[in-house]
């Protein structure tokens, strides 16, 4: 199926990449289909990747696995929550982080407290809210990333 995205232009999706969030996600409702995009014109992929809508081309959402930047990310959410998503384990569960990368880019940060959670096998996935205290809507992630470049031989 071909498919507008924002900074993809047009591309030939298979349908198996059709990941649907029965309730939306915060913000978009309305909007139940997406896909995982990934940047990979570098030749390798890259850490940042892209949960684009299937139905509004300029809704494309930056996302990142959170152990790139939280090791012990480990989210508390009710188990009635991911029903919806079917049978999860750790072999088929996903989980990521929305990012905001402002043009100031020390004020890069994700959101640890409201992950998208994914079952790859059902290709269903939710929002949620961890109940976790200490996870914050705006973690800086700026100094973890200047480390990563740092150690890839990057400056």
């Amino acid at each position: 199926m071909l498919v507008k995205t924002k900074y993809f232009g047009e591309i030939d999706l298979n349908e198996e990449k059709v990941i649907i969030f029965e309730q939306g996600i915060m913000g978009f409702e309305n909007y139940k289909k997406y896909t995982i995009l990934y940047d990979v014109e570098d030749g390798h992929s890259g850490s940042i990747s892209w949960l684009q809508s299937l139905e509004e081309a300029s809704l494309a959402i930056p996302v990142i696995n959170p152990l790139l930047v939280k090791p012990d990310y480990n989210p508390v959410v009710e188990d009635e929550i991911l029903k919806s998503l079917g049978e999860v384990n750790e072999e088929n569960i996903v989980i990521l982080l929305t990012m905001t990368v402002p043009s100031d880019l020390t004020k890069m940060s994700v959101n640890l407290k409201a992950p998208f959670v994914i079952n790859a096998d059902t290709r269903k996935g939710c929002q949620v809210i961890a109940e976790n205290q200490d996870y914050q809507v705006k973690y800086n992630v700026f100094s973890i990333f200047q480390k990563m470049k740092n150690e890839k031989g990057g400056h």
